[in-house]
């Protein structure tokens, strides 16, 4: 049975294992211990107490299998986009243009790069296991953020957004930074995006303040523009049936897309329900999966999926559920259909 909890600096290791798993393209997961390390601290730093407003926290979550104790996954949420350090994207964007002597009339796309300072949250940094990837345990590691930030609300921004992995072929390479990056950068895709984590400011110094226009760059950076990667497309699948939007903006180095959404309706914030555990039973109970995640307990937050009894005034738990969240009769939980 996996669980889902707050990171803590002792699960450094098995995160850098971990990121030694994951494919070139996400960003914030590189397999380079110190800058996992940076990231564990930081998260660590913004688990101490419960944020006012948004700034810059980032709150890094990991998977856990409950039999081995071992951490084979990871997710985060990012209370704010921009601030100290702005954010960057290219917004497509559409000029028409036309000529009486010619008898033409067309809409041209360009992309325009855009630097926001004042954005919203952000989730992201999700990677699970391969061994793990079944039984919902993907829904888990993703959908439970959202049941973090509709406990924790002051914590984040109104509105939530998602970059997506693009399409990067086996060897690393993604058409998109051949065409475009590579020519302002003069480094290769792998050494740039592992270069995000450590300081973005080589971005605004040379990323192309002109626009960019798309029928000039060649066939095959068009066609992956706003595309995802291939093992990226059952999160976007997910991420739309939950409510979120695409957006007019892609990635700046491989053009994945990115979606949008209002906290408040996502499906599994919007449907979700807190009740108190009126008992807790040793044997299975019969019903849909459900994601489930303690109320009030910012520090130890804990999710996990499983089955439950909902009753008028509370539900019922079964002792392995209520074991792996460690709460007991009387206590709440909030919970919400799986799918």
């Amino acid at each position: 049975m996996l669980i889902l909890r707050p990171i803590k600096k002792n699960d450094l290791d098995q995160l850098y294992e971990l990121a030694s798993l994951s494919e070139v393209g996400l960003t914030t997961l590189p397999y380079d211990r110190e800058v996992l390390e940076r990231r564990v601290k930081e998260s660590c730093k913004s688990f101490q107490s419960t944020a006012d407003r948004p700034g810059r926290e980032s709150y890094l979550f990991v998977a856990q299998d409950l039999s081995t104790k071992r951490v084979v996954g990871t997710s985060a949420v990012f209370s704010k986009v921009g601030g100290y350090e702005p954010s960057y994207t290219y917004e497509l964007k559409t000029e028409k243009i036309k000529s009486k002597l010619l008898n033409v009339k067309k809409n041209i796309q360009y992309l325009q790069l855009k630097i926001d300072h004042n954005g919203p949250s952000e989730v992201g940094t999700l990677f699970l296991s391969p061994r793990y990837q079944k039984s919902g345990n993907g829904r888990l590691l993703s959908l439970s953020r959202f049941l973090f930030m509709k406990q924790f609300a002051s914590c984040f921004e109104d509105e939530v957004i998602v970059e997506l992995r693009g399409v990067i072929d086996e060897q690393g390479c993604s058409p998109f930074w051949e065409a475009l990056g590579k020519h302002f950068f003069e480094v290769d895709f792998k050494k740039a995006d592992l270069m995000v984590m450590r300081d973005k400011r080589f971005i605004d110094e040379l990323m192309p303040k002109h626009p960019i226009y798309i029928p000039l760059l060649p066939a095959t950076a068009q066609a992956v523009i706003g595309k995802v990667h291939s093992h990226t497309e059952p999160a976007l699948h997910m991420l739309l049936q939950e409510g979120f939007q695409l957006m007019d903006e892609i990635d700046i180095f491989e053009a994945g897309p990115l979606l949008k959404a209002k906290v408040a309706r996502i499906r599994v914030v919007k449907q979700s329900r807190t009740k108190k555990i009126k008992d807790i039973v040793t044997g299975p109970i019969k019903s849909k999966m459900f994601l489930l995640s303690s109320v009030g307990r910012f520090q130890e937050f804990c999710s996990c999926t499983g089955n439950l009894k909902e009753l008028k005034d509370g539900v019922v738990l079964t002792t392995e559920v209520a074991a792996a969240m460690g709460v007991s009769i009387n206590d709440k939980i909030c919970f919400v259909e799986l799918k």
